[in-house]
């Protein structure tokens, strides 16, 4: 199947956007929105002016994550994003309903026209990184984003289950025909530490790379970071690896 011819991109003129880096994964349950959220804290941590647009419009969970409750606020021509404790600015539908637990009801083209508004309308101010916290799968919201954002990366996110590998590659297949910049993959909770023997377990076994993929980093299972997720404080939290992402990061844009 030959690659899909771009499209017109959209502009945002309020705002001065160095890198717009897009996170995708083929399922959900991998992980995908704790990646974007970690990536953002630790480039945070480094000193960079980092946003996170949070893309799942009928799961989000990017607000949750970082505990916030503070709404976005603005005009019909300019939306300004709320901001984490840490000063990482976001953009959720979460944070434009009512109520937290209003379901978003949408078809494809409504979905359309909020990533549209989303892009054009938001006041980021200065920043070097934007991430967009895709959803999971193959639909209307990757096809709209990739076809009309600015898009410079994408990363994959993966688990070691062979399920999520297959829905992985799809993911990947989808980013490559519609010309998209993939630089890699983090596979999520790919072993275990033992806390006591210091062994390393592989609680889902070892998938098979991905042909082409580059892997970036393989991060462990760690049930203190379900605690800060749960609570809020993705912030409080480090984790050595993401560091690590943070240097690749740094090398891919010559930050």
């Amino acid at each position: 199947m030959s690659n899909v011819s771009p499209m017109e991109k959209w502009e945002n003129t309020l705002s001065n956007v160095n890198h717009v880096i897009a996170v995708t994964s083929g399922k959900g349950g991998v992980g995908k929105s704790v990646t974007t959220s970690l990536i953002a804290t630790h480039l945070n941590k480094r000193g960079y002016k980092v946003g996170i647009l949070d893309c799942d419009l009928t799961g989000p969970s990017i607000a949750e994550i970082f505990g916030i409750d503070e709404k976005v606020y603005g005009t019909d021509e300019e939306i300004f994003p709320s901001k984490s404790p840490e000063g990482i600015k976001v953009v959720s539908i979460n944070l434009m309903l009512p109520r937290k637990t209003d379901p978003v009801i949408w078809r494809g083209p409504i979905l359309s026209n909020i990533l549209k508004d989303f892009w054009e309308k938001v006041n980021w101010g200065n920043l070097d990184f934007l991430l967009l916290d895709l959803p999971p799968g193959t639909g209307d919201v990757p096809l709209t984003i990739y076809q009309h954002y600015p898009v410079d990366a994408v990363i994959v996110v993966s688990t070691p289950s062979r399920m999520a590998s297959l829905a992985v590659k799809k993911a990947y297949e989808m980013a490559i025909r519609l010309n998209q910049n993939v630089i890699g993959e983090i596979e999520n909770m790919s072993y275990y530490v033992c806390k006591t023997c210091g062994n390393k377990e592989y609680l889902f076994g070892q998938k098979e790379p991905i042909e082409n993929l580059k892997e970036i980093e393989h991060i462990p299972f760690d049930s203190e970071l379900g605690e800060k997720i749960d609570s809020g404080s993705i912030e409080d939290i480090y984790v050595m690896e993401y560091d690590k992402i943070v240097d690749f990061l740094k090398e891919k844009f010559n930050k």
